[in-house]
């Protein structure tokens, strides 16, 4: 259905199935009065697409001392309704992407900054601008190769006073590069390995706590801690390189890849 004003603009761009010529006003007043359908054709599509939501919210068991659905969940349930949530491109930013279920706008407020460009780093500074600019709290999820990009803005959340609270998995690696590297060209690994500062001291020089945990249990003590501290925190989670994405592990995605060139050859 296509509204507008000016009889001449009617499918002139859009095809609409419905062309009404009226001002948004009338037309509002119009459908204000409408009685809504006892049923609706989607309906079904709506209940199926529903399900296969809460179905993805299921987890696969992963290796590792780290249960990055359970850390999601302590996200879910201790960060405010109104928190912004930030994060740069990598395979990190699928756990939030996954398991962490943002409210509606009905809420009135939005509550992710995401790169649709697809841009590393963009989460830090993200996340210390909203924090600057809204006063809400700013969480960011980044990856190791990810902070590395933008970490040094954490001089500039100290400088104006703001705190973000960033979660920081380390896995020693650009791990979406080296995923794809698998996939096309098992076993041939070619610079997407790092040499990693100490996260948490450098956070420290900057202004930040840093703390880093090694076990899912000890995550929420240190979220409720950052929560509560008046600067901003980074949280340094060392997470296994085998957990490559949500769903599978990278010597799964290595074993898949050399059996597909068995049997080509």
């Amino acid at each position: 259905m296509h509204i507008h004003s000016s009889a001449e603009e009617l499918n002139r761009v859009y095809q609409a199935d419905l062309a009404i010529n009226a001002t948004m006003n009338a037309a509002a007043r119009s459908l204000e009065v409408l009685t809504a359908p006892t049923e609706v054709p989607w309906e079904a599509w709506t209940a199926s697409a529903n399900a296969d939501y809460l179905a993805n919210l299921e987890p696969q068991k992963l290796p590792g001392d780290i249960d990055m659905p359970a850390i999601v969940g302590l996200l879910q349930k201790h960060l405010p309704a109104d928190a912004v949530l930030t994060n740069g491109a990598g395979n990190f930013a699928s756990w939030v992407h996954r398991f962490f279920r943002h409210h509606g706008l009905v809420k009135g407020h939005k509550t992710q900054l995401a790169p649709t460009v697809g841009a590393m780093g963009y989460g830090v500074p993200a996340g210390i601008a909203a924090a600057i600019t809204t006063g809400r709290v700013a969480f960011t999820i980044a990856g190791d190769g990810d902070f590395l990009m933008n970490g040094q803005e954490l001089a500039t959340a100290v400088q104006h006073g703001a705190k973000s609270i960033i979660v920081l998995l380390n896995n020693g690696m650009y791990g979406t590069i080296r995923m794809h590297q698998e996939r096309e060209y098992p076993q041939h690994e070619s610079g997407s390995r790092l040499n990693n500062p100490d996260f948490a001291a450098l956070a420290r020089a900057y202004g930040y706590a840093g703390v880093r945990i090694t076990h899912t249990a000890e995550f929420e003590a240190e979220l409720l801690a950052a929560l509560a501290r008046k600067e901003g925190t980074v949280i340094e989670v060392t997470l296994d390189p085998e957990v490559i994405s949500t769903r599978g592990t990278l010597s799964a995605i290595t074993q898949h890849a050399l059996a597909q060139l068995l049997q080509k050859s």
